[in-house]
C-alpha cells in the first residue's frame, strides 16, 4: 500500500508556486484592450411562449453596441447546438443559442446585449420588454413521462427522447422465476448543481484579415467544442476557429460542453469586429451550467437460497432537462451500462433506460457520469438484500464479489485485474470495535451506524488521444497532451512521466495544454482518462522520439544502434567514452546536413494513441456516522477507503483527487439538494444561500490507503482516479445512515440525508399512541 505523504514519487505540484503567489492566469485576469462586455437576458419562467419582444429602448442606450435575439442568429445562418451522445434511437429537439418563440427553463437565454461595460449591458437588458405567456411546467423525470404531463416539444411525444434496453432481459426474467429471494428497491440519485470555484467566462476575438475567430474560455475538451462550433454552428473549417483555456478553476465535467454563451461571444465579436468578454455570476451558472445526476431507478435483485446473486434488473428514468446537452444522454445510457453490477459476479443483468425532458436546466456528465448512479443502484440493492435476509452486509458482499481475473461482466466489460475481496477485507479490518462504539453512543442517546460499500469505475472517457514531444532551442522539452487539467496537477504528473522516461530533470519540461493552435488533437478531460489515455500517448511519443534520437546518435557517433546504451538523457557507445546527450542531438537534428539518409529534421514526434480500452479502478469504503434523534443532525465521524488505481505516478496527487471526489460524494449524500418548485418550475436552491456544499467541518479526516495493482491496458499500468471518490461515497454514507436508523424503525431514506429528512423519517417511524 502506498503512503502518499512519504513516497518519493509524491513531489509537490509545480504549478502551485504560481497559484499560491497570485500568478495564476484565469480568464477574468486577462486584459483585453478595447473589449466590449456581454450580458445575457434570461427567462424568468420555466415554460412560456414569447408573445412579443421589444429591444428598441435597450438598443438606443448610449454605450450599447448590440441587442440580439434568436432571429438575428437565424438570419446569419447559425446552426443549432448538437447532442453527440451515442444513443440510438433518440429524438434531439433543436437548441439554438437563444430561445426561439418559447422558453423551456428558468435561465433560458432570450437576448444578448453587448455594451461598453458590464454595468451598461446589464442596465440595457433590464429595459428589454418581453411579453411571456406562461405554460404549465414539469420538473420531475417520472412525472414528465406520465400521461397528461405538460409537453415541452412537439417533436418529442410524451417528453420521451429515448427508451433503450441493454443486457439479457430473457435471462434475467428466468433467474427471477427460480430465485429464492427477490429484493426490490426504489432509489433516487438526486440532482446536483455543479459549483466549480471559477464560474464560466470567455473572451472572443475576430481577425478580419484572416476571417478567423478566437475564444479564450474556462473550458475543458477544447478540440471537441471547436469541432461543434465549426461543424454545427458557424459551418466553417475548424481552422477558422481557435480555442484556448488559461488556468481553469475547476470543472468536474460541466466545462466540457458547448454552451450558448460561447456561440454568442464569437458571433458578436465577428459581427462587431471587436473583442467581447463575458463572465457568469454564480446565479447564472446555477441556472445555465450543466447539472448532474437526477436518475430515478427501480432495481430488483434475485438471490438463491445461499445468498448468491442470480440477476439484477434495473429500470431507470433520467431527467435530462429542457434540452439535450452535448453528451447528456451518455451518462445514463452509455456510461452507466458499463458499470452496472459493480464489483459483483452477477450472471445476468438487464437495464431499461428512459430519457425524459423537463422544464429544468439541462443535465450532462458530472464527476463519474453514470458510474456513480450505476454503483449506487447495486449497492443499495445489496444493502437491502442483506437486511431482508438477516445477513451481515459485508459478508453478503464478500460472497458475491468477482474473485478471479480476467473477468467478463454480464454487460460485456472485460475486467483485467483487481482484488475486490482483499479490498473489502482490508477496509473492514481498519475499523474494528464498532459495536462497542455503537453501544457507547446509545448510552448518550445517539444513533450510530456503519456502512460498508464497494465501487467499480469503468475508466476511459473518449477513446484515442494525442501527444507531442518537441525539443526546443533553449534546451527545454515541450510536452503537449490533448487531455486538459482544471486543477488535477497535470503540469506535475506529466512532467514526472517524461522525466522518468527520458531521464532528464523535471525542470527541463514545459507542459502545454488546452490550446488548439499548440496542441494538434485532443479529447480533453473526462472519464478519468488523462493518465490512461494521455499518459500512454505521451509515452508512445517519447518512444518514437527516442527511436529517432538513437538513429541519429548512431550516425554521429559512428556506431550501430545496437551498440548504444541510453541512460539519464545520454547515448553511450558500449565500452567507450563516446557519448552524446539529447540536447546536443536535438540541436544536430535541426540541420539536415547532420542527418542520416531518410531521416527528417527535428527529434520531436506527435503520436495518436489509438485505444478504446477501459481500466477498472475499484475499492471498498467504510463510513461511521452518529445521529442526534432530537434534531436529525448527522456527524460523519470516520471514513476509510481502500482503493486500487493501478500504478501511481504521484501518490500524493492521487490521494488529493480521491479526497476531492469523496467530498463531493459525501456532499451529495448529506447536503446537496437541487430543488425545483413543482408548480412554477423555479429553482428554489438558486444560490449558495440555499444550496449547501460540504465544508471542512462536515468532513472527517480520511483514512485512505492506495493499493497498487497495475493494469496491462496501458504502458504506464495506471487506472483512473479522478472520479472514484464520487462513485464510492454516496452508497457508503447512506448505508451508514440507514444502519443507524434501522433500530429506530426507519427503512427508507433518500439522498440527501439532511437533518430535516432524518428527523421526519424518525417521527414517521415512531409507534402511534
Amino acid at each position: 500500500m502506498a503512503d502518499g505523504s512519504q513516497d518519493a514519487r509524491s513531489i509537490r505540484r509545480l504549478e502551485d508556486a504560481r497559484f499560491l503567489t497570485g500568478r495564476g492566469r484565469y480568464v477574468e485576469d486577462i486584459e483585453e484592450p478595447g473589449a466590449l462586455h456581454g450580458h445575457v437576458l434570461r427567462s424568468p419562467h420555466a415554460h412560456a411562449v414569447i408573445r412579443s419582444l421589444d429591444t428598441s429602448s435597450a438598443a438606443s442606450m448610449q454605450g450599447v453596441h448590440l441587442v440580439a435575439t434568436a432571429d438575428d442568429l437565424a438570419t446569419d445562418g447559425l446552426g443549432v447546438m448538437p447532442c453527440l451522445a451515442a444513443v440510438k434511437p433518440m429524438i434531439v429537439p433543436p437548441r439554438p443559442a437563444m430561445a426561439a418563440g418559447r422558453v423551456r427553463h428558468v435561465g433560458d437565454p432570450v437576448c444578448f446585449v453587448v455594451a461598453d461595460s458590464a454595468e451598461i449591458a446589464r442596465e440595457a437588458a433590464e429595459r428589454i420588454e418581453v411579453a411571456y405567456e406562461p405554460l404549465p411546467s414539469v420538473v420531475d423525470g417520472r412525472a414528465a413521462l406520465a400521461e397528461g404531463a405538460p409537453s415541452l416539444w412537439d417533436e418529442v411525444p410524451g417528453n420521451l427522447v429515448y427508451h433503450v434496453q441493454r443486457g439479457d432481459h430473457a435471462a434475467v426474467a428466468e433467474a427471477m422465476k427460480r430465485a429464492a429471494h427477490v429484493v426490490e428497491v426504489d432509489v433516487m440519485n438526486n440532482r446536483v448543481i455543479v459549483v466549480p470555484l471559477e464560474p464560466r467566462a470567455g473572451i472572443a476575438r475576430y481577425d478580419a484579415a484572416t476571417d478567423t475567430m478566437d475564444l479564450e474560455l474556462t473550458g475543458q475538451g477544447l478540440h471537441g467544442i471547436r469541432r461543434q462550433l465549426a461543424e454545427f454552428i458557424f459551418k466553417v473549417a475548424p481552422e477558422r476557429i481557435q480555442l484556448s483555456a488559461p488556468d481553469v478553476g475547476g470543472g468536474f465535467g460541466m466545462k466540457n460542453f458547448l454552451y450558448p454563451e460561447w456561440i454568442l461571444l464569437l458571433w458578436a465579436a465577428r459581427r462587431l469586429k471587436r473583442p467581447v468578454r463575458w463572465l457568469a455570476d454564480r446565479a447564472e451558472d446555477f441556472v445555465m451550467g450543466a447539472q448532474g445526476r437526477d436518475i430515478a431507478a427501480t432495481a430488483r435483485l434475485a438471490l438463491d437460497g445461499t445468498g448468491r446473486i442470480l440477476a439484477l434488473d434495473v429500470a431507470m428514468v433520467a431527467n435530462l432537462g429542457a434540452y439535450l446537452s452535448g453528451n447528456g444522454p451518455g451518462a445514463s445510457v452509455v456510461a452507466a451500462s458499463t458499470a452496472q453490477g459493480g464489483v459483483y459476479d452477477i450472471p445476468a443483468i438487464a437495464v431499461d433506460v428512459r430519457g425524459a425532458l423537463t422544464n429544468t436546466t439541462p443535465v450532462d456528465a458530472y464527476r463519474g457520469a453514470g458510474k456513480p448512479e450505476a454503483n449506487y443502484i447495486v449497492e443499495r440493492a445489496i444493502e437491502a438484500a442483506a437486511h431482508a435476509l438477516g445477513r451481515d452486509p459485508a459478508d453478503l458482499r464478500r460472497q458475491n464479489l468477482i474473485a478471479s481475473f480476467p473477468h467478463k461482466t454480464a454487460m460485456g466489460m472485460a475486467i483485467d485485474s483487481g482484488d475486490f475481496v482483499a479490498n473489502l477485507d482490508a477496509a473492514v479490518a481498519r475499523a474494528p470495535g464498532f459495536e462497542v462504539r455503537r453501544a457507547e453512543a446509545r448510552a448518550r442517546g445517539r444513533l450510530r451506524g456503519r456502512g460498508v460499500a464497494c465501487f467499480l469505475e469503468t475508466s476511459r472517457g473518449a477513446p484515442n488521444e494525442g501527444a507531442e514531444v518537441r525539443f526546443e532551442p533553449d534546451g527545454s522539452v515541450m510536452i503537449a497532451v490533448g487531455t486538459e487539467s482544471n486543477g488535477q496537477g497535470h503540469e506535475t504528473s506529466f512532467a514526472q512521466i517524461a522525466s522518468r522516461h527520458l531521464g532528464l530533470p523535471i525542470e527541463a519540461f514545459r507542459y502545454v495544454q488546452a490550446d488548439t493552435r499548440a496542441v494538434r488533437s485532443g479529447a480533453g478531460h473526462g472519464g478519468a482518462r488523462s493518465m490512461h489515455m494521455g499518459g500512454a500517448a505521451l509515452v508512445k511519443a517519447m518512444d518514437a522520439a527516442l527511436a529517432k534520437a538513437r538513429k541519429l546518435a548512431a550516425h554521429l557517433l559512428q556506431a550501430s544502434e545496437h551498440e548504444l546504451d541510453y541512460d539519464r538523457g545520454r547515448f553511450t557507445v558500449h565500452g567507450s567514452d563516446r557519448a552524446i546527450g539529447l540536447a546536443s542531438l536535438a540541436a544536430s537534428a535541426r540541420e539536415p546536413a547532420n542527418l542520416p539518409d531518410g531521416m527528417s529534421p527535428g527529434l520531436g514526434e506527435h503520436v495518436l494513441n489509438i485505444s478504446d480500452v477501459f481500466t477498472f479502478p475499484s475499492g471498498c469504503h467504510v463510513a461511521e456516522v452518529e445521529i442526534d434523534p432530537e434534531t436529525g443532525a448527522i456527524d460523519l465521524l470516520k471514513y476509510t477507503a481502500i482503493d486500487d488505481y493501478g500504478r501511481l505516478i504521484n501518490p500524493m496527487l492521487t490521494e488529493g483527487q480521491v479526497q476531492g471526489g469523496l467530498a463531493q460524494g459525501i456532499g451529495q449524500a448529506l447536503l446537496e439538494h437541487t430543488v425545483y418548485d413543482p408548480q412554477s418550475g423555479q429553482l428554489l436552491s438558486g444560490s449558495l444561500m440555499d444550496y449547501t456544499l460540504p465544508r471542512a467541518g462536515d468532513l472527517p479526516f480520511f483514512d485512505i490507503q492506495l493499493v497498487e495493482r497495475p493494469t496491462a491496458a496501458n504502458p504506464l499500468g495506471v487506472k483512473g482516479s479522478g472520479q472514484a471518490g464520487c462513485i464510492g461515497a454516496p452508497q457508503t454514507v447512506m448505508a451508514a445512515v440507514l444502519d443507524a436508523l434501522h433500530p429506530a424503525g426507519v427503512e427508507r431514506l433518500e439522498m440527501p440525508a439532511t437533518p430535516a429528512r432524518v428527523w421526519e423519517a424518525l417521527q414517521r417511524a415512531k409507534p402511534g399512541p
